[in-house]
């Protein structure tokens, strides 16, 4: 997440526990832009425009900020992979809130979304369900791991930072062990 930022997640976090509102600033525009690419991968089509991506990752950081004080950093990965959690809770909210709405005829129905979800057109709908479900299931090492590099598109070098490893390799092993067990957990039934 910082690259060469000097300035961890963690000494941020510090920061904003104490009320220092620029680290809260510079915490959430760092994150920001792994947060939005990953809310757009995760809306259906139908439920995708910029205005509900933006909004939900605002309640997102609204979310967290709100509960900084209970959040512990285990790693700079760590807070990516709560704010992850915080952002699919929010979709799934914004899911059943549309959901209960009566249905509606878009404009534009017949166009392809040009944001359609790569994760979804992979993996399809209930196999995603599965794949939210298997990534819980998984030791919170792993899981960040695999959140870090599938879904926020991370490099080994970068996991390596987040996570604590030692080096890229430390981090690409971590990764492969993680799927490995990520396609285990996704087999059972």
């Amino acid at each position: 997440m910082g690259g060469d930022d000097p300035e961890t997640t963690a000494d941020l976090l510090s920061a904003v526990r104490r009320g220092d509102a620029d680290a809260r600033e510079r915490l959430f525009e760092r994150c920001l832009p792994r947060l939005q690419q990953w809310a757009h991968g995760r809306l259906p089509a139908g439920a995708r425009d910029i205005a509900d991506t933006d909004d939900l990752v605002q309640v997102t950081l609204i979310r967290a900020l709100a509960r900084i004080d209970t959040f512990e950093a285990r790693g700079e990965g760590a807070f990516l992979a709560y704010l992850r959690t915080i952002l699919l809770n929010a979709v799934r909210d914004e899911l059943r809130r549309r959901s209960n709405r009566p249905p509606h005829d878009p404009l534009y129905e017949n166009l392809p979304s040009p944001l359609a979800a790569p994760l979804e057109e992979l993996v399809g709908r209930d196999r995603l369900k599965r794949y939210d479900d298997a990534i819980e299931a998984l030791p919170d090492a792993w899981r960040e791991a695999i959140i870090l590099r599938l879904e926020y598109g991370m490099s080994f070098r970068e996991i390596a930072d987040a996570t604590g490893k030692p080096s890229e390799d430390a981090a690409r092993m971590t990764v492969n062990r993680a799927l490995e067990r990520l396609a285990q957990e996704l087999e059972t039934p």
